[in-house]
């Protein structure tokens, strides 16, 4: 028999899988990975107590799907993807302005309009690495659940208004909402032991010498030089590929679990402006960086939009951009973010320590 934990897992992926079938008949970008996203949070939110005592989603197994869509992502790096690396010096540098001016205008945002103290608004607007500032921001003394529900509100909302955005802008669906598949032609099992190898390897090399976001760059790392070495693009099955949107989209639903509905409706409003100011921020920029490099402009701002690597890489994917090249300015943003928040906090400690 399987433990309570272990029922509870297989009865939320299920769920999940059926959100993400039903949606598929709707125009909702990425059904799999939203569809699933949807009724995880209807279940946090309205039955969290049918759930076992302190039921946590299993994140190994979150990580292995991760590491399926790292190798996905990898298998897309070629000689001639290599050659375009010289042309992202103007996009990483407008990144760099965009991650400075998001970052000052969500902690207006969340301090003078939301009134959140200045830590918890400071870690709140940060525009990437959740992780990292939920640990800085608890160090400081701020509200740790608020940033966490910011951070994954940003992610939530920026993965489903930019395929709505491009679709509008298209005047068509675009990617998985058009019919797109993520997986080549005539991909079968025989695949699935190269898929695992560099996985595997992947998935231990990103966690042991602890990549930004390790769980995918690792088995993207692995599989770009499986595929630029001539040993073969790992290729991933379309039901692999939408097995691994079900988990990831039922695990990031879960994080609405013991969330009072007051608490969800001010972030979720305070979330809508800055998702809103920083996806027109990033549009003036994507315009810019189009004009300037010929760079396509779906691309462009996919790389600049701040979700999360993992969900990026996946709009990246669904709307048939160069997913390497979308997770290259995600993982740079993220170090970049990372860096700022720490020179400010040892600036700040300082401060209060002078005082």
């Amino acid at each position: 028999m399987f433990a309570p934990t272990h029922l509870a897992t297989l009865i939320l992926i299920c769920l999940g899988a059926i959100g993400g079938t039903v949606a598929t008949l709707t125009p909702l970008p990425l059904p799999f990975m939203l569809g699933s996203l949807i009724v995880s949070a209807a279940v946090a939110i309205m039955a969290a107590h049918r759930l076992p005592a302190g039921y946590l989603f299993p994140q190994p197994l979150r990580l292995v799907f991760i590491a399926a869509i790292g190798v996905m992502i990898g298998a897309q790096v070629t000689p001639d993807l290599a050659a375009l690396i010289p042309s992202m010096a103007i996009s990483l540098a407008v990144l760099t302005l965009f991650v400075g001016l998001a970052h000052a205008g969500n902690f207006a945002i969340f301090h003078h309009l939301g009134g959140y103290d200045r830590s918890t608004a400071f870690y709140s607007g940060t525009p990437g690495g959740l992780m990292e500032s939920i640990a800085m921001g608890e160090d400081a003394g701020a509200d740790v659940a608020v940033i966490g529900l910011q951070q994954f509100l940003r992610i939530i909302l920026v993965i489903t208004f930019v395929p709505v955005g491009l679709s509008l802008w298209y005047g068509a669906p675009v990617g998985s909402a058009g019919g797109a598949s993520l997986a080549p032609a005539q991909t079968g099992l025989s695949e699935l032991p190269l898929v695992a190898v560099a996985g595997g390897a992947g998935l231990w090399l990103g966690l042991k010498f602890r990549l930004p976001a390790g769980q995918l760059t690792g088995p993207l790392f692995v599989a770009a030089v499986m595929s630029l070495s001539g040993i073969g693009a790992p290729a991933l099955p379309d039901w692999l590929i939408h097995a691994a949107q079900v988990v990831i989209g039922t695990s990031l639903g879960l994080r609405f679990t013991g969330l009072a509905r007051s608490d969800m409706m001010r972030a979720l409003w305070l979330g809508l402006i800055s998702v809103t100011a920083m996806l027109a921020l990033g549009t003036v920029l994507a315009l810019a960086v189009h004009q300037i490099t010929e760079t396509a402009f779906d691309v462009a701002l996919i790389s600049l939009a701040p979700g999360g690597v993992t969900e990026m890489a996946l709009v990246a994917l669904s709307l048939n951009a160069n997913p390497a090249i979308v997770s290259a300015n995600h993982i740079y943003r993220i170090i970049l973010t990372v860096i700022e928040i720490s020179i400010l906090a040892r600036i700040r400690r300082y401060r209060d320590n002078s005082l």
